[in-house]
């Protein structure tokens, strides 16, 4: 506890000290931090900081990678120092001017701040359900019995609820009252609209999934704002959210509920399609593109923002064939550090690989971007390479998962029953591709002393 206790204040330090720190929030593996005056951070000072993996800028935020674990523990730290709490925003995106805030950007931004606080409890209930079918299907137990049936509804309960989770989020988002985005969310779930006829058509729970319970929470927090433009304020408790709920509630069953099932119904389609498209080569192609490109996303942190997408696929299909493909992205680093690892004589390298290949084997592989393969540059790119063939043998074989949770070797047991074995070969055949072009084409020796310059040593 000492070393991470020192951490966070050599990180405080190189912020500018306590004072400077404008909001603080942090994911997975990413301290994210916004500056009250970006001048006074010491960037050098914070990326040779004992500890830190990388740093990534972004719309004014500093994300500062830790690696799991470390990062949760420092934000406390700093929380406790600072008097502010781990995920509390300020609105602070009007003071602060960003050439690259282009609309399509500050969409997946928000986006990703919606579904990132839910990833814990979604990988909870992927793995619990994962678990589950391993049990099921390994030990021949029935889906009757009396414990599979208490895992499995432990595990259903954050996908059963997940658009009110998601219409809470929203609607802290965009400004709005959490508990109306919840409700607006669940005004999509709710079973007793299927007793109900608009149009000659009947209602149909779940219908439009999570876009259609964005959208109805995106509504209602525009309601609520417009509302209180003119309700007298002695009233506005009563009258605001009523009126809110009610022109809500009318908008979603007639509008927002058919337009998000249109959209998903869209999303899908096109997925499936380009997965399927050109039969076995076409999936080929399309699985190594999306595999191989996935990484540079990640470098933006707007990943998370496909959230929507994988559950979408599950909502509509049972199966989603896109997480599968995207692991492999994970599989490749993994396979390019392990590449570096054997070849490099520096110490330091060698010390920050041996951190971050455990965590990388489980599906978590910021600490290896930031910490090895992209300060090297080279072995970044074959990295993606040895991606994209894992990717392309997965979309060929159409492995596919049963629910979304980490990637890595964890994943398997989320995929469907009768292709783990399939996503398990894919997973090596990444860790090869990408150890053999990396070892062969990705790293040279005079790397060692441009990595000494430049890195981050971890903790030891």
């Amino acid at each position: 506890m000492e070393k991470v206790e020192t951490l966070a204040n050599l990180i405080l330090e190189g912020l500018g000290g306590k004072e400077n720190i404008s909001t603080l929030n942090y994911c997975m593996t990413r301290l994210r931090v916004t500056p009250r005056q970006p001048s006074q951070v010491q960037r050098e000072k914070l990326k040779k900081t004992k500890g830190v993996m990388g740093i990534v800028e972004q719309s004014g935020q500093l994300q500062i990678i830790l690696g799991p674990g470390t990062v949760t523990k420092v934000a406390e730290l700093i929380a406790k120092e600072t008097g502010l709490k781990a995920g509390e925003v300020e609105d602070y995106e009007a003071s602060v001017k960003d050439r690259n805030r282009t609309p399509v950007k500050l969409f997946l931004r928000k986006l990703a701040n919606i579904f990132i606080p839910l990833i814990p409890a979604i990988i909870a209930g992927g793995m619990i359900m994962g678990l589950t079918n391993v049990i099921m299907y390994s030990f021949e137990v029935s889906e009757k019995n009396q414990w599979i049936l208490i895992l499995s509804g432990i595990s259903k309960v954050i996908f059963t609820y997940l658009a009110i989770f998601v219409g809470i989020n929203t609607a802290r988002e965009f400004g709005g009252t959490p508990a109306l985005g919840g409700v607006a969310g669940g005004l999509i779930i709710l079973p007793d609209i299927a007793n109900i006829q608009l149009f000659g058509e009947e209602l149909l729970p779940g219908r439009g999934g999570l876009i259609g319970a964005l959208m109805a929470a995106w509504f209602i927090t525009v309601m609520e704002r417009l509302m209180r433009k003119w309700v007298p304020s002695v009233i506005d408790i009563i009258v605001t959210p009523t009126l809110s709920l009610l022109i809500t509630g009318l908008a979603t069953y007639t509008l927002l509920q058919p337009v998000g099932g249109f959209l998903s119904d869209v999303i899908t389609r096109g997925l499936t399609t380009l997965l399927d498209t050109g039969g076995i080569w076409g999936g080929v192609l399309s699985g190594a593109i999306l595999a191989g490109t996935f990484l540079p996303l990640v470098l933006t942190g707007l990943h998370q923002g496909l959230t929507p997408i994988h559950m979408q696929l599950l909502d509509q299909t049972g199966l989603n064939p896109l997480l599968p493909i995207l692991a492999m992205a994970g599989a490749g680093q993994v396979g390019a550090a392990f590449a570096v690892y054997m070849k490099t004589k520096n110490q330091t390298l060698r010390q920050v690989i041996k951190g971050g290949l455990p965590v990388g084997i489980l599906g978590i592989g910021e600490p290896l971007i930031f910490g090895v393969t992209l300060p090297l540059g080279r072995p970044f790119i074959t990295a993606c390479v040895g991606a994209a063939v894992g990717g392309a043998f997965q979309s060929a074989l159409g492995t596919a998962s049963v629910a979304i949770g980490v990637s890595g070797l964890p994943l398997a047991l989320l995929i469907a029953p009768g292709q783990i074995l399939l996503y398990l070969a894919g997973v090596f055949i990444s860790y090869a591709a990408g150890f053999f072009i990396t070892f062969f084409f990705g790293f040279q020796r005079k790397m060692d002393q441009h990595f000494s310059s430049q890195s981050n040593t971890p903790l030891s």
